[in-house]
């Protein structure tokens, strides 16, 4: 089963959907209506029964390099007004939705992810990066303040000390330092990336059932921190916003 978008591929195989992000011309940068199809792709593989496990991913050299900047300077003008919130709500629901899959997730990532590229990687269960991948939180760089729950996702997966070196101090990782420090579970050479991350959801996706009953349990008893990521979300926007209209 193939199902073929204009900025998002969603192919299934042996029970593993696989979610390409696909405009490879800009390194896969977050617009809205790339936005909508992911949660779409993530709608249905809902919907499909036999579905066992999901690969996120980028086409061509980048993962993800965060929000198009088109999209951010939009929203910048007055992040206040109506459309604009809507529009930002739109980009930090895909991330949510990612995080609510049915099924066990997993980020594979080669080259740069950005902003809200990285929020893509951490809201996946489980990351495989190339060991030459580059992973930067850059808000702050940007002039902006993180969004879409960006410390929360952090510390969830590689804690405190980690979200205050990246996030605030714009400290840069490539793929064997984010699995010392905890960031991904598995770095290796790029062209194996796939393959790696196909290995692993094949073992889950055996059982659909059952790995969607596991993933939801361990998604429950797992990562708390002492905000919720909903709250986190909502507690930062105010600043950033405030961070978007400075210009």
């Amino acid at each position: 089963m193939t199902s073929s978008k204009s900025e998002a591929t969603l192919e299934v195989q042996d029970g593993v959907a696989v979610l390409t992000l696909d405009a490879p011309e800009r390194y896969n940068a977050l617009t809205l209506p790339m936005c909508a199809e992911m949660v779409e792709a993530m709608e249905e593989v809902d919907r499909t029964a036999d579905i066992g496990a999901l690969v996120v991913r980028g086409a061509g050299e980048a993962f993800c390099a965060g929000a198009d900047l088109a999209t951010l300077s939009s929203a910048g003008k007055d992040p206040l007004e109506a459309s604009a919130f809507a529009d930002l709500s739109t980009l930090y629901d895909t991330f949510m939705r990612l995080g609510r899959v049915a099924v066990p997730t997993l980020a594979a990532v080669r080259g740069p992810a950005v902003g809200a590229g990285m929020n893509l990687m951490l809201a996946a269960d489980l990351r495989i990066v190339a060991r030459d991948a580059r992973l930067i939180s850059g808000f702050l760089k940007r002039g902006l303040h993180p969004g879409g729950g960006h410390f929360t996702l952090l510390d969830r997966v590689a804690g405190r000390e980690l979200t205050a070196a990246m996030a605030l101090f714009g400290e840069e990782l490539n793929g064997e330092q984010a699995v010392r420090t905890g960031l991904a579970w598995d770095a290796v050479d790029a062209e194996r990336l796939d393959d790696r991350a196909m290995e692993l959801a094949r073992r889950v996706a055996k059982d659909p059932e059952l790995a969607r009953a596991a993933a939801a349990n361990f998604r429950r008893e797992t990562g708390a921190t002492p905000m919720s990521w909903d709250t986190a979300l909502q507690f930062e926007r105010t600043t950033q916003m405030w961070s978007m209209r400075r210009g």
